[in-house]
């Protein structure tokens, strides 16, 4: 996925293949799939919902108000349609570098239960690759510096470098417990991992 608009398409419809949504509904599970660090408005939902509509990936549905709510106002559900499980189906095959990216891989791992196992590995270990390249940078730079900079400089970058440390561990797990999953499996099943709880990773 090279563009990032790509990106929360991929949010979207990955989201509405599992139920039909409204708009407030719809952004709430957007965010919590894009993260903290990346809160999607309003402004920028309903332009991206309105090029799906127009691709015909989305349908919408006018719906009376639930009962008990007290405004009278209409809300818009929206749902995938054929057209739109074929394009969620085309960008999560997309297993080239811009998946591993800060940008995309949380999205990404957010559908790996979607994923066939030989995609998922790629991701990971290009996810684990790109990372252990920028901590081999990010260590070089600390020790020509730390000697430069004062103690709250250099402790940010120390900080840093265990964050990356902390998540190239993490998809060092997951990549085991993956492989362990491919040998133990039967040929052509393929269910996935439920893979345990991201921890709080900061990108640097």
């Amino acid at each position: 996925m090279a563009r990032r608009g790509e990106t929360l398409e991929l949010a979207v419809l990955g989201l509405l293949h599992e139920s039909p949504m409204h708009g407030y509904e719809l952004r709430k599970q957007v965010n919590g799939v894009l993260g903290w660090s990346r809160l999607l408005s309003y402004g920028s939902l309903y332009p991206a919902l309105k090029k799906m509509l127009k691709a015909g990936w989305i349908a919408e549905h006018v719906t009376a108000p639930e009962p008990g709510v007290t405004s009278r106002r209409l809300r818009i559900v929206y749902e995938l349609t054929p057209a739109g499980v074929e394009r969620f189906k085309s960008l999560i095959a997309d297993v080239g570098p811009s998946a591993w990216e800060d940008d995309n891989f949380d999205v990404r791992f957010a559908f790996f239960s979607r994923t066939d196992m030989e995609a998922r590995l790629r991701i990971l270990e290009g996810r684990r690759s790109r990372l252990q390249e920028r901590l081999d940078r990010v260590q070089r730079q600390l020790d020509r510096t730390q000697q430069q900079v004062d103690r709250y400089a250099a402790e940010l970058q120390r900080h840093g470098v265990e964050s990356v440390e902390r998540e190239v561990r993490w998809l060092s797990d997951l990549i085991k417990a993956e492989r362990r999953h491919e040998q133990t499996s039967p040929p052509g099943h393929d269910d996935g991992l439920n893979p345990s709880t991201r921890p709080d990773i900061q990108h640097h």
